[in-house]
């Protein structure tokens, strides 16, 4: 059985991780386990390289504290100003000792008010709580869940980056 150290505490990446890599290899056997990792960045990630370097670092920090395990994910969600509009993404990192992966989410623009509240130097969750009036949402269906109706939740989001991110496990030969 093989094991994934996903570098957060939250569920929802927990989540995300392990059904992409279940997706990804069908045959085989995973356990699962959670490490509170830093991502050396800022809560809000505010820029693309800023939010792939947190998942990076986050990847590493879960390696460090669990060496034993086969992967290691760092998973952090980012924000960035485009103009007038502020975009929401995520980056995934997956290390095996040897290989490393990197998916990112599809990216979507956040309505006016919260994206005030992020240039206010509140981080996206938060924000989602102020103007949807939820609690935690972060660890729930977040920004994406709260604007699509559940259509696209945070976990189905991030699941797909993580297949992207999976590639050159997939494909080793390539890679």
């Amino acid at each position: 059985m093989k094991v994934i150290v996903v570098a957060s505490q939250n569920p929802v990446k927990a989540r995300a991780a392990l059904n992409g890599f279940q997706r990804m290899f069908p045959a085989e056997k995973f356990t699962l386990q959670t490490v509170s990792a830093p991502s050396g960045v800022s809560a809000q990630p505010c820029s693309d390289a800023e939010t792939r370097q947190g998942a990076g670092n986050r990847a590493q920090a879960a390696a460090q504290a669990c060496p034993e395990a086969d992967y290691w994910v760092g998973i952090e969600g980012g924000v960035e100003s485009q103009g007038e509009h502020v975009a929401a993404f995520a980056w995934i990192t997956v290390l095996d000792g040897q290989r490393t992966g990197n998916g990112r989410t599809g990216t979507f623009f956040l309505p006016p008010s919260v994206a005030a509240l992020i240039r206010q130097g509140k981080e996206l969750g938060e924000a989602d709580d102020i103007v949807f009036g939820q609690s935690n949402s972060k660890q729930k269906n977040g920004a994406i869940g709260l604007l699509t109706g559940n259509v696209i939740d945070r976990e189905a989001l991030y699941e797909q980056a993580v297949i992207l991110a999976l590639l050159p496990f997939k494909n080793p030969a390539m890679y």
